[in-house]
């Protein structure tokens, strides 16, 4: 049996720390031009070990799907935070991810002993954080946030895909693809583009 890497960084982290309880905090939708960001963060039970939870971008649509049941399932809290585009206007993408960071730890009902935090660096009072680059492929609890977080997104641009079928967001969830700026020389922005975005800024004063 391959030994899962993510899980004994968890395990690690539970020795070197004296600790039980693990959150791992992750977003998705940061580079997007369209759609909200999401931020998720997820207590594992400690005994939890899935080798197929990583970074979300490296599994497909169907096992995000899959493995986004089973994560809730196997957890004792999570929570997710959403953020729409002018939130992000008004805050810029790395605020809106360190406002939701911090929002989804403190909403999370059951107070973890340590925090894992993909890439950023969060103060947070009365929680120990920890700013784990790259961690969604290193740690299971921030790779099941990121899975989380993902798939909750991907159900939002999919049914707004829906609404404005035009855009493709079933394909390209709203992020700066050059198909997607095509589309919106073609038929504008809609009010859940992000206009502080360079794209869209660009096509605004134009």
């Amino acid at each position: 049996m391959i030994e899962n890497i993510r899980y004994l960084f968890d395990q690690n982290i539970r020795e070197q720390y004296k600790v039980r309880l693990i959150a791992g905090s992750d977003e998705v939708g940061r580079g997007a031009m369209a759609g909200p960001i999401v931020v998720a963060s997820a207590i594992l039970k400690p005994d939890y070990n899935n080798s197929k939870i990583k970074d979300s971008k490296l599994l497909n649509e169907k096992q995000r799907e899959e493995l986004y049941e089973e994560i809730k399932e196997n957890c004792i809290a999570y929570s997710i935070c959403e953020y729409d585009s002018k939130f992000v206007d008004q805050y810029n993408p790395k605020k809106t991810s360190q406002i939701g960071i911090i929002e989804s730890i403190k909403s999370l009902k059951v107070k973890p002993d340590i925090c894992l935090i993909d890439g950023e660096s969060i103060e947070l009072a009365r929680y120990k954080c920890l700013q784990i680059i790259k961690g969604d492929n290193l740690s299971i609890s921030i790779g099941a946030a990121s899975i989380l977080a993902k798939v909750y997104r991907d159900r939002i641009m999919n049914n707004f895909h829906l609404e404005y079928p035009q855009y493709n967001f079933i394909k390209n969830k709203g992020y700066c693809t050059k198909e997607h700026q095509e589309k919106v020389k073609e038929y504008g922005a809609l009010n859940i583009h992000r206009f502080s975005y360079k794209p869209i800024k660009f096509l605004k004063e134009k």
